[in-house]
């Protein structure tokens, strides 16, 4: 099934806010308490998705040391002594149900898993999920800022010998270069890794139920997955999870910084209204 477009996005906007205005001026109720707030935030991420979609869009096709690049973190990787994406792949391609595991995990898991622990996140932990969408926003907006630096993927060094999984096995989530709503030449960071990040240290904040435990693997496998797919270099993951943890502490100062000033306008109001009472 093709990704919604940016207009799609934007018709689901306004028709999320004209929802949102309308039942902001009919009388309360309980239906529409609940859906008054979903409407906001369903516009919100509409808007945020189709500015990600046009951003996509950019006349960034060029392919210009993408390469070089590739070659200069896979020297870096092995001067770490990190084991080498394609050994991994040796691994899964020597069991066959291994390979298409991690093959179908890349291509079907990715944006359903977001999708469901967004819509779990709003509506049974409301006051945390504005910190962890934030945190979405600033991995993901990170990003389309760094995909300017064009770094091509594993598969695409030849002399490494990559396999490529899904014309092998089907599920194939690209096009040809430059098209679809993929950019093959942006693997730095791996935004696979970094929605990955968001759900399974999201769920494992805010949940306290043991599933967290089984939902937190969700990072780790994916990290493992585009490994061995070939899509990402390990650097490409390590990227992402730490402009996620920026854009969470970065939320998190920034919510300080708003008590902070709230609270001396807080006493400040009290003592008026105290001297307002005794006068």
């Amino acid at each position: 099934m093709p990704w919604p477009s940016w207009e799609q996005a934007a018709v689901a906007t306004v028709l999320s806010l004209v929802a949102w205005l309308v039942l902001a001026r009919v009388p309360p109720s309980r239906v529409g308490d609940a859906l008054l707030p979903a409407f906001r935030e369903f516009a919100l991420v509409a808007g945020l998705y189709a500015v990600w979609r046009l951003a996509r869009m950019l006349p960034v096709t060029h392919e210009a040391g993408a390469l070089d690049r590739a070659r200069d973190i896979d020297r870096f990787q092995r001067a770490l002594h990190l084991p080498t994406e394609i050994s991994v792949q040796h691994v899964v391609v020597a069991h066959d149900w291994v390979a298409r595991f991690v093959n179908g995990y890349y291509a079907i898991v990715h944006v359903p898993a977001l999708i469901a622990f967004m819509v779990w996140a709003f509506v049974r932990h409301r006051d945390r999920y504005p910190h962890w969408r934030n945190g979405l926003v600033a991995v993901t907006a990170g990003c389309l800022v760094i995909r300017f630096l064009r770094v091509a993927p594993p598969r695409f060094v030849d002399e490494l010998g990559f396999v490529d999984l899904s014309t092998r096995y089907g599920l194939g989530v690209y096009g040809d270069v430059g098209t679809g709503v993929s950019d093959q030449f942006a693997a730095m960071p791996s935004i696979h890794v970094g929605w990955a990040a968001v759900v399974a240290l999201g769920t494992f904040a805010m949940s306290r139920s043991r599933v967290r435990w089984i939902v937190l693997m969700h990072l780790p496998l994916t990290v493992f997955v585009v490994a061995a797919t070939g899509h990402h270099w390990w650097l490409d993951g390590v990227v992402a999870l730490l402009l996620l943890v920026a854009g969470l502490r970065l939320d998190a100062w920034t919510r300080r910084s708003r008590a902070g000033t709230d609270a001396p306008r807080s006493r400040s109001s009290r003592r008026r209204s105290s001297s307002v009472s005794s006068g």
